[in-house]
Formats: C-alpha cells, structure tokens, sequence
C-alpha cells in the first residue's frame, strides 16, 4: 500500500483525494497546509498527520478509517451530538476574518474580537477537533456569547498550570512563551488569570503576539528596540507558519485584552 506524503501541503492533497474517492458527495476544499473545507466546515488535520506518523505503514489505513470516522455513520451521530456530551468539549480558537474567505459566515458559530480576529469554536474530541456550527448551535438552543462563556471556562480548566518560560532581552525586555503544542497556545490569550499570572513577570500590563495557532508570546511594552525586534520576528511567524493568526500585537490589562490594529478596542477576557 503507497504511504501517505510526508510534506504537509501534499499530506492534505492526499487527504483530499482520499475523501472524495470514499466519499464523493462532499465538497472538498484545500486552503492552506493540513487544513481543507469539506462541506462548508474545517477539517484541521494537525491530530492526522501526527497519528500517521506515528505509523507510517499503516498511513492510507489511518487516514480511511479517520474520514470514515468524520463523515461516515460515526461522523452524523457527531454533527448530531446533545449539548450534554458536547459542552465539557467546546473550547476557543483564534481566527482571523480571513477565514471567510473560504467557509460561509453564517454556518459558522462565532463571535469578534479584535485585531481583526474572530473566536470560533471546536469540540475536542481524542482523535480530532471539529468546528462548531450555527446548526448545532441553534439544535442546542445558545448564543454564541454562551458559547464564549462555556469555552472560555473549559480552557481554564483544561491545563490550569500555566507553563511560561520567561526570556530576558539584551536590551532589557522580557518574554513569557507557552509551547505546549496541544493547538490551544494562542488560544491561552483568552485565559481569564492571564494577566494575574503574568503582569507580576512582566512589570504590569503586556503585550501578546500570536502569529500562528500554536505561537505565544507575551512581552514587556518597552524598550522600544525591543518591541522592534520582536516585531519583526512575529511578521515573519505570520508568513511562515501554518495555522497564520495575526501580526499584530494584544495588548493585555486587568479589564481585559485590546487591539492594536487601528484604534485601540477593549474586550473583556
């Protein structure tokens, strides 16, 4: 049996092919690397690649029986989930607006934020993550701002030690970074003790860069060379990485978490 490719980008073609040949209903979309639209929604395939990797032999298998899983029988009685089994599930995700591009906004369960990002929402499942949709979200009888609520609270309970490596600048800035890999690091700017468990590390309110789905970075507001660097260094995470949030910085206080981009717009967190 051929092995499935090991570059991400051809990884979610093969994906792709797969599904169509099993199921050849669906609409299947790639927009960017592990990542496709099948039927209007997200298909984040970050858990697949990583379980094929584990098990490379055995890759195609996987793969067939993961989609199976999505859209087969398994996969309607999950679209199809009580608010019960979902709600210790549903957690937060920073998105940018972009992503409107390829999925339509109305099916999409979601509220705004700021630095032109949204917060969607997906239900953590142990293989895979799936986007929640304003169908379930209507079957379920919530508002988005419940949603928020809801997910906002599993995150806090989900790693509740913040683990933060705290980095000194030449120039006399400092840096916390969260790296745990689990696609909720930029997520962790939505954390209610954020700025409790930070601002005693960083001298006060801070600023907060997530380039990408699995990047945080938090920082003094000064020096200014400082900020400068770090800038530059999110610009080119932006470009680079998959999963690309936004390049531009958060600035957190005690009343909540603001934009930068354009003028300046609190939001609770």
């Amino acid at each position: 049996m051929p092995r499935m490719p090991h570059e991400p980008e051809a990884f979610a073609e093969q994906v792709a092919v797969i599904l169509r040949r099993l199921h050849p209903e669906t609409s299947v979309q790639l927009v960017g690397p592990r990542e496709l639209v099948v039927n209007g929604r997200r298909l984040d395939l970050e858990n697949l690649f990583r379980l094929v990797g584990r098990d490379t032999d055995r890759g195609v298998e996987i793969v067939e029986h993961f989609l199976d899983q999505l859209f087969g029988e398994e996969g309607i009685t999950l679209s199809s989930a009580s608010f019960d089994f979902a709600r210790p599930r549903i957690m937060p995700r920073i998105q940018p607006e972009t992503i409107f591009d390829h999925l339509v906004r109305e099916q999409v369960a979601y509220v705004p934020f700021v630095n032109g990002t949204v917060i969607v929402f997906v239900l953590d499942l142990p293989n895979m993550t799936v986007s929640v949709t304003t169908e379930q979200m209507i079957k379920w009888g919530v508002q988005a701002d419940d949603l928020e609520e809801i997910a906002r609270k599993n995150l806090d309970s989900y790693a509740p030690e913040l683990n933060v490596q705290i980095v000194e600048s030449k120039e006399g800035g400092k840096a916390a970074l969260v790296n745990e890999q689990d696609g909720y690091d930029a997520a962790r700017l939505l954390l209610s003790r954020l700025h409790t468990k930070l601002a005693p590390e960083l001298g006060g309110d801070f600023y907060v860069a997530t380039p990408a789905r699995d990047m945080f970075i938090a920082m003094t507001p000064r020096p200014g060379q400082f900020i400068d660097r770090l800038k530059s260094r999110v610009a080119e995470d932006f470009r680079r990485l998959p999963y690309p949030i936004t390049k531009n910085l958060f600035f957190v206080t005690r009343d909540g978490v603001a934009g930068t981009e354009g003028p300046a717009q609190a939001e609770a967190a």
